[in-house]
């Protein structure tokens, strides 16, 4: 793993691909347990969730359904503090588990929209799993069951997760070089 720069930018290597999916299939398994009894709907939030998704559920045994749901709140390397619903949810999932897969949880405030458009469609339970959590910047009280890797603070890419489109496609994670 080398430096990247994106646009003005410099990011340094922060996790390697190995202990990546290392850390989805220790997920896929708890997840696998514990919805064992249940045919999940997992929704994935887009953009950023797509390498995680993919990687995760080829990981999931348990009989499931996979949809997509496309939100936005991010603008450059901070977060908007709105969320723009950008492609529905068309599934029925009335008295369904629905497990949200998201690339990154740190504010929570894309988290809490999800959360509100899915009970007020009467889902049976709502699980989380995210691939990184902010613990220092997530203020929201929704639960995040499954959690891959906790980080500080900072600001990543890779994986899935971008800096103004740029660096989604690389299989590793970088952090913004401080400076």
């Amino acid at each position: 793993m080398q430096h990247v720069t994106l646009k003005d930018k410099t990011f340094v290597p922060y996790i390697t691909s190995d202990k990546i999916l290392e850390s989805v299939k220790q997920m896929a398994k708890k997840i696998n347990a514990d919805l064992a009894d249940d045919m999940p709907l997992f929704l994935v939030v887009l953009n950023g969730s797509f390498m995680f998704a993919a990687d995760l559920l080829k990981e999931v045994t348990i009989p499931c359904e996979i949809s997509f749901i496309k939100l936005a709140s991010y603008h450059g390397t901070s977060s908007t503090g709105t969320v723009t619903e950008m492609i529905g949810l068309t599934e029925e999932i009335k008295g369904r588990t629905v497990v949200v897969v998201e690339d990154i949880v740190d504010t929570g405030i894309t988290l809490e929209k999800l959360s509100i458009l899915l009970t007020k469609k009467e889902v049976k339970q709502i699980k989380v799993a995210t691939f990184l959590l902010k613990p220092e910047a997530y203020k929201k009280t929704i639960a995040v069951d499954y959690v891959g890797m906790e980080i500080p603070n900072d600001f990543v890419v890779g994986y899935g997760l971008d800096y103004d489109g740029l660096g989604r496609n690389m299989k590793e994670i970088y952090v913004l070089e401080q400076k």
